[in-house]
């Protein structure tokens, strides 16, 4: 039976002589994510020894960028919300020279008529085009008004208050409160499809109200290199304790648990931290995760296209959730004088939308034929969120085995920050097991 012994050479050595074999490092770490990448920068500022085993050829988890054809393409439209409390803390913001879109969204009608609403802090000169694209689509009617308000309301209180606060589906709290009409279905539903990859209004309204509360700390953008910048940034300190192409196939629990990868190769260490995507977390600790959403995001070569920095929506239902220019804000993305637009739409078993309709969407949300358009590649994600169901606590148990911890963000929120937060909340759990 292990007795607790201090980290560090002195405490090992102890460990040894109590007659444990021996293991090839303190703590291996499974997956090279966020959360896998925190947790082992974490892990070794504690003092132990860290191996970090990731499948891919680099790191990120599901943050990728695509180089191709000098398109700068994420495996996703995801963005990077500088207000995260843990980016605060953990990542150097302006070594990233992060881009930002406009402040606020336009949404798009089915006959094609575009309504601006823009944050007039950020965007004064547009504060009559808002006030106007806000009467014209009906945003203004009393009722809607105050519904939308009373729901955002308890985004700006404390954190601790919303982690507390009674919880329901989103769409059902709409219902309660009276948020109808417009203000839901031309601009919160479509904007929110996006971001939660869910389009019956399904998700947690507690976590929707958290993600709120980022968006109006800060506005959202991406590095100028893409966004696998920001694991990059955190791998860089680690680059000697991580070994890729090393897929882990079975994690072995016990006094000295051990991983076997896919090579035959079998470690051992006093402490193993899972930080993969949800189903592979499952696959190799037995243990239930969340249900995963997807995504399905299509870059297309726009050439010709006006630029425009602002998020657009479907005011009208159809497959595209939603659909930006990213050269417009953030010309590294595209080769010199070429655009690039994505457009996201929602994926399950079913397989992806139909190209044919996504371009007559995204025709219509820019007011232009796409017939031109080069599809320059499209990324399928699966797995790209985790379900977030009512009643989901903000942060769930990371310990699974006597020394087998899970992190990742279907842990605690489905988000960077949650990522994040997950991967430091297993360094201090592994830290607590073997001091």
């Amino acid at each position: 039976m292990f007795l607790g012994v201090r980290a560090g050479t002195a405490g090992r050595s102890l460990w040894y002589r109590w007659g444990v074999t021996d293991a090839d490092v303190d703590v291996i770490v499974v997956g090279a994510g966020l959360a896998g990448l925190r947790a082992a920068t974490a892990v070794r500022a504690a003092g132990l020894s860290v191996r970090i085993l990731e499948r891919e050829a680099s790191p990120g988890g599901r943050i990728r960028t695509d180089i191709i054809d000098g398109f700068r393409c994420d495996r996703g439209f995801q963005l990077l919300n500088p207000s995260y409390p843990a980016v605060r803390r953990h990542v150097d913001i302006a070594a990233l020279d992060l881009r930002t879109s406009g402040r606020g969204v336009r949404t798009v009608d089915s006959a094609g008529r575009v309504a601006t609403l823009a944050d007039p802090t950020r965007h004064p000169r547009l504060l009559p085009t808002t006030i106007r694209s806000a009467v014209d689509i009906g945003l203004l009617r009393p009722r809607a008004v105050a519904g939308a308000v009373r729901w955002a309301l308890p985004a700006v209180g404390s954190v601790r208050r919303l982690g507390t606060a009674p919880d329901a589906g989103l769409g059902d709290d709409w219902d309660r409160l009276g948020v109808q009409g417009p203000i839901r279905d031309a601009v919160l539903a479509p904007f929110l499809s996006g971001v939660l990859a869910d389009g019956v209004g399904s998700t947690s309204d507690r976590y929707v109200r958290l993600v709120l509360r980022s968006f109006l700390r800060a506005t959202p953008g991406v590095p100028a290199t893409g966004m696998q910048a920001l694991p990059r940034q955190l791998a860089a300190p680690l680059r000697d304790d991580i070994s890729y192409e090393t897929a882990v196939e079975e994690v072995i629990d016990g006094v000295a648990p051990s991983v076997r990868t896919a090579g035959g190769e079998a470690l051992r260490a006093r402490a193993v931290v899972v930080a993969t995507e949800a189903p592979v977390a499952g696959a190799l600790t037995g243990q239930a995760t969340a249900r995963m959403r997807g995504l399905s995001t299509w870059w297309f070569a726009a050439d010709g296209l006006p630029s425009d920095r602002f998020l657009r929506v479907s005011g009208s239902g159809g497959p595209v959730v939603n659909t930006a220019q990213l050269s417009a804000f953030v010309p590294e993305y595209a080769p010199p004088g070429r655009v690039l637009v994505q457009a996201t739409t929602l994926l399950d078993d079913s397989g992806p939308a139909p190209e044919s309709q996504v371009r007559a969407e995204v025709s219509r949300i820019w007011g232009a034929s796409t017939t031109d358009w080069d599809l320059v590649i499209r990324h399928d994600v699966y797995d790209a969120l985790p379900e977030q169901v009512p009643g989901t606590p903000l942060q769930r148990p990371l310990r699974v085995g006597d020394r087998i911890v899970v992190a990742g963000d279907h842990r605690d929120t489905p988000s960077i920050q949650g990522a994040m937060v997950s991967g430091g909340r297993a360094a201090s759990e592994v830290v607590r097991l073997l001091a």
